[in-house]
């Protein structure tokens, strides 16, 4: 392995870890706090209708199951 081949490695180690150290004080900022609060409770919050189908699938198979419906009553 040549002299010119570690440089570059410790080099490019070197400005891997800066990336890395700049993300993390990035995302540790106090102004990201309120974000990062809001989005760690998205999945305790109820944004469906009780009932309502969230699958592609069981979307179709709950309009279908409507229009029987609607046809047992005419």
């Amino acid at each position: 392995m040549s002299e010119w081949w570690g440089n570059l490695s410790g080099v490019i180690t070197l400005v891997l870890m800066a990336v890395f150290i700049g993300i993390w004080i990035w995302a540790w900022r106090a102004r990201h706090k309120k974000t990062f609060d809001r989005m760690a409770r998205l999945p305790m919050e109820d944004t469906e209708a009780p009932g309502e189908p969230t699958a592609p699938g069981k979307r179709a198979q709950a309009a279908d199951d409507n229009e029987d419906r609607e046809d047992e009553r005419k």
